[in-house]
Parts: C-alpha cells; sequence; structure tokens
C-alpha cells in the first residue's frame, strides 16, 4: 500500500490516513523514498532530515483516533526556504544567512502544524527570492528551469516529493515555476494568507501561495492557511471562505471566461501561441472579450519602480554588510531601488491601487480571464528562471491566480494555462479552475519520474 502512496493526491491520501489503511509514517516512507532515488537529479531541497520528518509522522499515528481529524492529518508540505521554521534553517537563499536559525516558526507554519501536518522540509529558494537562480532542476528535463523564485517547491510536487508545497509571489514566483513545471499553482487574494515569519522582499506585492497536483488540493492548503495576523498589516479579519466545498461544486452556469492573449502576446513563443489558439477554440462557447483597464506597459514600469525601491529597503543590510556575496542582478535591484525617490513611490503607488480598483471592476463580468501562464515552456539552462512578465499584471494589483497545468509545448515540456480573478473571488475562481482541469484533463496530474525524462 506504502509502494504507491508517492503518486496520491492529498486529498487521496488524507482519505486513507482518516480510514486507517495508510499510515502517516508509511506515506513518510514511501515519499522519502522517492525523494532518495530522484532528489540527486532535481534537487529541490534545501533543508529535509528524514529523522525528524519521520519523527513527525510516529507523533502522528499514536494520536488516539479522535485527535486525527485535522484537514491535513499526516501530509507532508514542503515550505519554501524563505518561510521560518524553529526546527529546521532558514536561509533565505543567500550565503549571508547561511546557518540561520529561527526561534519560532512562521505564523502559516503554526497553522500546518495544527492542522496536523508534516512539515517535510524546506525547499530550495532563489537568492532572497529574487532571480539568481538555486540548485533547483526541472523534474521534466533536468537541463531545464524550473522557474523561479519558488523553484524547489514547484520541483518537488512535480517529482512526487511531497503532495503540497508552499512557495510565495512577488512578480511570478509561483505561477512561473507551476507552469514549467507541470503542477497546480495558486496565488491568492493578496492578504489573504499572512506572511508573518516570510522574509520580507516587497512588502506591497509580496503573496504566499501554493503547489499541489490538482486544484481542490490546492484549494485544501489555502483554506488551512488562510487568515488574518496582527503581524501582518495586509491581512485583515474576515470569515475564511469553504475553498474546498467551493472548489467541488460544479458552476451553477456555464462559466464566461475573459479571453485575454495579452499585450505581450508578440513575446509569446510560437508554440505556445498556437497552443493557446487550439485551446480558444476548443472553449469558444464559454470565451468573451476582456480588455485591461490600464495601459500595461506603465503598470509593469510601476510595479519594477515599486518593488525594486522596497527591495532595496528590505535588503539594505545585506547589502551593507555584504554586497560582494550578492549577485549583480539583485546589486542592480537594490541599486536603482536606492535611487528612487519617496514621492516617486508613493505615487506609483496610488496609480497601481487605481488600476486595482479598475481591475476588478473588469473581472467582475467573468467567471474568470485565460491567459498564458509564461511565455512558453521552460528554457533550457540553469542561468535563469526564465520571464515572470505574464504575471507581472495581475501581482501587481493582488488578485487571485492559478496556473493549471493543461497544454504542452512543441519541446513536449509543460505549458500553464492562467486563470486570474478579481481580489476576494478565489472561492470562485478554484471552482472555475477545478471545472475547466476537469474538462481538459479529467486523468489528473501525474508526478514526474525525473530518471526517464532526458537531461
Amino acid at each position: 500500500m506504502a509502494a504507491d502512496a508517492a503518486a496520491l493526491t492529498a486529498l487521496e491520501a488524507r482519505e486513507r490516513l482518516a480510514a486507517g489503511t495508510l499510515t502517516a509514517g508509511g506515506y513518510a516512507d514511501a515519499l522519502l523514498a522517492r525523494i532518495g532515488r530522484s532528489e540527486p537529479a532535481v534537487q529541490a531541497w534545501a533543508a529535509l532530515d528524514a529523522a525528524h520528518v519521520r519523527a513527525q509522522a510516529a507523533a502522528l499515528d499514536a494520536l488516539p483516533p479522535e485527535a486525527r481529524h485535522t484537514p491535513l492529518f499526516g501530509l507532508p508540505v514542503g515550505l519554501k526556504d524563505i518561510v521560518d521554521t524553529a526546527d529546521l534553517p532558514t536561509e533565505n537563499g543567500t550565503v549571508l544567512h547561511a546557518g540561520r536559525q529561527p526561534r519560532r516558526d512562521a505564523v502559516l507554519v503554526q497553522r500546518l502544524r495544527a492542522a496536523g501536518a508534516v512539515v517535510m522540509g524546506k525547499t530550495v529558494t532563489t537568492e532572497l527570492a529574487t532571480y539568481a537562480p538555486g540548485k533547483t532542476r526541472n523534474p521534466h528535463r533536468t537541463a531545464h528551469t524550473p522557474g523561479g523564485s519558488s523553484s524547489g517547491s514547484a520541483a518537488a510536487v512535480a517529482a512526487g516529493h511531497v503532495p503540497l508545497a508552499v512557495g510565495t509571489q512577488t512578480n511570478g514566483s509561483v505561477i512561473r515555476p507551476a507552469s514549467f513545471c507541470g503542477v497546480v499553482g495558486v496565488k491568492p487574494t493578496f492578504g489573504r494568507i499572512a506572511r508573518t515569519g516570510v522574509l520580507v522582499q516587497s512588502p506591497s506585492f509580496d503573496h504566499v501561495g501554493v503547489f499541489a497536483r490538482s486544484v481542490p488540493d490546492a484549494a485544501l492548503l489555502v483554506q488551512v492557511l488562510a487568515g488574518a495576523d496582527d503581524g501582518d498589516p495586509a491581512t485583515r479579519p474576515r470569515a475564511t471562505p469553504p475553498l474546498l466545498d467551493a472548489c467541488l461544486q460544479p458552476p451553477p452556469a456555464p462559466p464566461r471566461l475573459g479571453w485575454f492573449p495579452g499585450p505581450f502576446r508578440d513575446r509569446v513563443a510560437a508554440d505556445a501561441r498556437a497552443a493557446f489558439e487550439a485551446l480558444r477554440e476548443r472553449l469558444a462557447p464559454h470565451l468573451v472579450a476582456f480588455e485591461l483597464p490600464a495601459d500595461a506597459h506603465a503598470v509593469v514600469a510601476d510595479h519594477r519602480l515599486v518593488m525594486e525601491a522596497e527591495i532595496a529597503g528590505s535588503f539594505d543590510a545585506e547589502y551593507e554588510r555584504g554586497r560582494e556575496h550578492l549577485s549583480a542582478s539583485l546589486r542592480g535591484q537594490i541599486e536603482r531601488g536606492r535611487q528612487t525617490s519617496a514621492v516617486a513611490h508613493r505615487h506609483a503607488l496610488a496609480r497601481l491601487a487605481a488600476y486595482a480598483d479598475a481591475l476588478d471592476a473588469a473581472l467582475a463580468r467573468v467567471d474568470a480571464v485565460l491567459t498564458p501562464a509564461a511565455l512558453g515552456t521552460a528554457p533550457a539552462g540553469l542561468a535563469s528562471t526564465g520571464d515572470p512578465i505574464l504575471c507581472t499584471l495581475w501581482t501587481a494589483a493582488g488578485t487571485p491566480a492559478v496556473s493549471l497545468p493543461l497544454l504542452a509545448g512543441a519541446d513536449g515540456l509543460p505549458l500553464g494555462v492562467q486563470l486570474v480573478a478579481a481580489r476576494d473571488d478565489d472561492a470562485r475562481l478554484l471552482r472555475t479552475a477545478r471545472w475547466l482541469m476537469d474538462a481538459l484533463r479529467p486523468g489528473g496530474v501525474a508526478p514526474v519520474d525525473p530518471a526517464a525524462a532526458a537531461a
């Protein structure tokens, strides 16, 4: 029974764990065995202690039956290595933080543990969650990037190391690696998941997101993590929508999808454009025209100005004491950010706030907007994590977005379909995403065996 456990979705595993046909220890062992076989090729993990994983699982198996009905009981979760953990180091992808050991868990980790999850380990991040790549490789083809900055989280789910993982997105760091690695990636509404205890990069845009191999699995994880915290001013007290239940319900009417090839369509690879044209024809009865309520290039410019100014503030200490250990790309961001005036930063934020309100009004007329998640499949080489431009317009406004592994490029690598909805419309977005996955890929998403992939 445990031998096939690594191929289970989170909900499938949860059902077996609840029924007693799978133990938390047996499930952890199956995943650790899979990691042992493929981690040398994938290199998704920054910190993983098998004995500690087994100890967590054994403690859960020792609980009385009435204590096992927690939402994530026995489910291993990977955490991007910018999320603080009291029992594992958090090194933020930089030698400047090597050996860093937090004294307490991030709020989202507290929620995971309270829900019965096993913290599997820390997944590789790019340098301080920016652009300089880490060691992780794409499980589908290890000579290609997995995307970033949540590189290890996406790759770990794709390779079947864990059913669930946590990442973050400040530009395209959940949606793009989900697309490249062929898994489901969800970036909820800005402020949906508290960031207390997560590396601060650009507080105006930092989102916590999740990876899974099915939309319901992702909905379950977001539902567990969602909620306000006094340490994160982006959150606010509100009822948590029943995302999993909403996701599993059929749409009350045929979904209306806004068709948005986007202002950057000329930069999209030819095979990706062809794949989306075929998708457009297939979904024609559901599609309506959608127009962005702003100049896209101005939005991208404002996002960059604000992000780099805030990165300069967030990483000032690292720059001052160890700039020679930072990548050229991060030094450039910090140095440009240092030149931004407070007035320019404030005006850009005001323009982006007006854009977000206008975008919400436009998105309210559809169930979701349909657009590519990335400019193409995962680029060859490991020197770059790819271009996040197709995510910027939505991250800048704080809207929820999902990447679905529904298409493939001419090279056979995954190509994600991105769905976007208005802020706080996460439940309808996930329901629409699940409907689309069921309609176009009813077999679900299988984990990848990197040993069978071309190097």
